[in-house]
């Protein structure tokens, strides 16, 4: 049950697009068209999940203050009065890692991409290399990690489990590529549409993404945080 809640909370309720307002500069400039849109979504989807699953695993290896951090097992080794608290690098090295773990990311699926579609490389354009500056992939990661700490002391049991985190990282991409879908959909419509010349190409996209953002503002509430 629990997992269904996140789900629907990182799809619908808190979408990382069109409630949280993150990773706008990839959902304009790539949703002109489906199957570009279904490209960056599937290769969103990949980093936010795998992104999840690694920064979970440097907060409890390198950043916690706690008995699992690899810096004081090795220190204490040497220094037999080390403290957990004293390896306390969360709030020193967290963005710093976050991204150096994604964008290690987000070079291993270009070159996939690269390699296998050629043409899907050459759609998605500088938007690709820019998901490592995609600020919802690295909010995601920030929100994970702000619930792996919510309230949690020195030795305090984890907040976030593994499984959770990755299931958040995974449903926050599928709401990254529904809101990406949703778009492309309309975008390609508009095109037939007789729209002031003011209004045509980024204007009418951004009043669009406005009204879907109030759309998706009516499933505030449907599930608790």
């Amino acid at each position: 049950m629990v997992f269904i809640i996140i789900i629907i909370s990182a799809v619908l309720v808190n979408n990382y697009v069109l409630v949280r307002f993150l990773g706008l500069c990839p959902f304009i400039g790539v949703s002109r068209r489906m199957d570009t849109s279904v490209g960056m979504g599937m290769a969103v989807i990949f980093v936010m999940t795998l992104a999840s699953v690694v920064t979970w695993i440097i907060q409890l290896l390198v950043l916690s203050p706690t008995e699992y951090n690899l810096l004081y097992q090795v220190a204490h080794l040497f220094w037999k009065d080390a403290k957990p608290s004293d390896f306390n690098l969360y709030p020193l090295l967290r963005t710093l890692l976050f991204i150096l773990a994604i964008a290690a990311l987000v070079q291993f699926i270009e070159m996939f991409i690269k390699k296998n579609s050629k043409a899907l490389y050459d759609a998605l354009g500088i938007y690709l290399p820019l998901i490592t500056t995609n600020c919802a992939v690295l909010g995601v990661t920030v929100l994970n990690s702000q619930v792996f700490w919510a309230n949690a002391g020195e030795g305090a049991p984890l907040n976030l489990s593994f499984l959770k985190a990755t299931v958040q990282g995974f449903a926050g991409g599928v709401g990254f590529m529904l809101a990406m879908l949703l778009m492309s959909g309309i975008r390609e419509r508009l095109e037939m549409a007789p729209i002031p010349k003011a209004l045509k190409g980024a204007p009418m996209a951004f009043i669009c993404t406005a009204l879907m953002a109030l759309a998706f503002g009516g499933f505030a509430g449907l599930v608790s945080e």
